[in-house]
């Protein structure tokens, strides 16, 4: 089971739409998939017809222990895939929890009880540094940074790398993340300069692809359908599809690196 998180400490850069989106793509081609949402505004379980502020049990349960997983866990209206969904007291757990022992590995402890349901997690996160988003780094084996292709949009990449470098000291090991750029416009001078210079900055960490600008993102999105179901060929699917097949191929390359270092150490 593969857990990937999808944060940026930047609101409206298309972490949802990413999660969403990509969980899509792999239930077209047959995974399981688990999505998480730790937003406190719940903008996943929104688009999967749950409302955030009349949910329960949510995420927020397995905090304070007061529901088992399983009984967390919806199955949306697509055969593969399921949810966590997210509820609006999410909001306080900084505040009651966030200084007691333990509380920033409640996801990935969660999810070693789940390891044979899923081929893959998406973890929706908050777009601020907190217990929350320090769960899902905890838990996941790669961070995907969705960043849009509009300059304020690199202040809030600089921070995100900052909190990565910040929690790779705590956990001491390190945190394998890509920067997906999103809201790309071939039409727009900055949206354009935008994308060279995360190329340029970045080229080590950064995806070669983009996310476009796509209107239909918004219609699938008023629907309560991941577009990479309701419309596969469109242009924004096959961008979330590329995004896949590249992240796969990280996964192999990955996959092979473990098994020669396990080699070689026997």
């Amino acid at each position: 089971m593969k857990v990937w998180a999808i944060a940026n400490q930047k609101g409206g850069v298309g972490k949802t739409t990413t999660a969403i989106s990509l969980a899509g793509v792999m239930h077209n081609r047959g995974y399981r998939v688990l999505l998480i949402d730790l937003d406190p505004h719940g903008s996943l379980s929104s688009y999967l017809k749950l409302d955030p502020d009349d949910t329960e049990p949510s995420v927020y349960d397995l905090f304070y222990k007061t529901a088992d997983v399983r009984s967390v866990v919806r199955q949306s209206e697509f055969e593969h895939i399921s949810f966590l969904p997210a509820s609006t007291a999410l909001a306080t757990l900084d505040r009651r929890l966030g200084t007691k022992d333990g509380m920033g590995l409640v996801i990935k402890k969660t999810l070693t009880q789940l390891q044979h349901y899923f081929d893959y997690v998406l973890i929706d996160c908050p777009p601020m540094l907190g217990l929350l988003m320090v769960n899902a780094l905890a838990a996941c084996d790669r961070l995907l940074i969705p960043v849009q292709t509009e300059f304020l949009a690199l202040k809030g990449l600089e921070r995100m790398l900052q909190t990565i470098r910040m929690i790779q000291k705590a956990r001491k090991q390190a945190i394998n993340y890509m920067i997906v750029p999103t809201f790309y416009d071939k039409r727009l001078k900055a949206s354009n300069e935008t994308l060279d210079t995360l190329r340029n900055s970045y080229a080590d960490c950064i995806w070669d692809g983009y996310i476009p600008i796509d209107t239909l993102f918004r219609d699938s999105s008023r629907q309560g359908k991941p577009l990479s179901i309701m419309r596969p060929s469109c242009r924004g699917s096959r961008a979330y599809s590329h995004l896949l097949d590249h992240l796969e191929d990280k996964e192999a390359d990955l996959s092979y690196q473990e098994m020669e270092q396990e080699s070689n150490e026997a």
